[in-house]
């Protein structure tokens, strides 16, 4: 009668061989890649990241945005005809640079600031005291988008202008071409002009605005949003319109 350890020594042998036996009909196990040993257990591939599938395929907006920033630059440089000296209208610079006076801040406040002083119609004062606070609302407007963007002149502009501040090193939008169209909407509907002077009023806002390309101060695009700008700025003027009734302690102190 075989002994209890002699039968177990049996089982296990038999085992042992089973295992053996199942072992090798797998094969030999396939050697583990160099990528995948490195890779931690359980990870998944990684999804590239937003900005690089952006440049792997760009949209359709973003390559037209491209193209019509690139036509800007190319228009613009080939309409700096007045941008320096040597250029080819380079004898016309000094006309466009008083030009360039003529739509500046200062001379508007200052003259605006002199009528208020010196008016003595009290219709005349409203009218000058919301010229007032219309000159000052496109100060403000022209330094918070040139703030915000921060676009930088073009390369062929000299910083030769009449006073400027520390905003005025961007370009965009064209604060000429905003206080151009400003001030001529605004000399349009409350001013009694005939008609040859209306149509004066206008040429000089077109010729502002352009003077700016022909200087090399601005993009064709830093004039084009400086209009629209100009144009909307004014309905907020409207809006917003002083009157002894809405705003009397001004026109108190204006009428001292």
């Amino acid at each position: 009668m075989p002994s209890p350890r002699s039968s177990r020594e049996r089982r296990a042998g038999s085992g042992g061989r089973l295992e053996f036996l199942s072992l090798s009909q797998r094969g030999p196990a396939a050697p583990e890649s160099p990528s995948r040993r490195r890779e931690p257990a359980g990870a998944a591939a990684a999804p590239l990241p937003e900005e690089d599938c952006m440049k792997l395929n760009p949209s359709f907006v973003g390559i037209a945005l491209s193209s019509l920033l690139a036509i800007d630059l190319w228009a613009s440089k080939r309409l700096g005809v007045c941008a320096g000296e040597g250029s080819a209208w380079g004898s016309a610079r000094p006309l466009m640079k008083v030009i360039e006076v003529s739509g500046h801040g200062i001379p508007w406040l200052l003259g605006t600031f002199y009528g208020l002083c010196h008016s003595d119609s009290s219709a005349a004062r409203e009218v000058l005291l919301n010229l007032l606070f219309a000159l000052l609302l496109d100060l403000v407007m022209v330094a918070v988008v040139k703030g915000l963007v921060k676009r930088p002149r073009p390369t062929h502009n000299k910083m030769d202008m009449f006073v400027t501040i520390s905003v005025d090193k961007y370009s965009f939008p064209s604060g000429h071409a905003t206080r151009a169209a400003l001030v001529c909407r605004f000399v349009l509907r409350h001013l009694v002009l005939a008609v040859p002077l209306r149509v004066l009023v206008v040429l000089w806002a077109l010729i502002v605005s352009i003077s700016r390309v022909m200087l090399g101060r601005h993009n064709m695009t830093d004039v084009l949003f400086g209009l629209l700008l100009g144009y909307a700025l004014y309905g907020v003027v409207e809006h917003c319109w002083l009157s002894p009734a809405t705003a009397p302690a001004l026109f108190a102190l204006w009428s001292r």
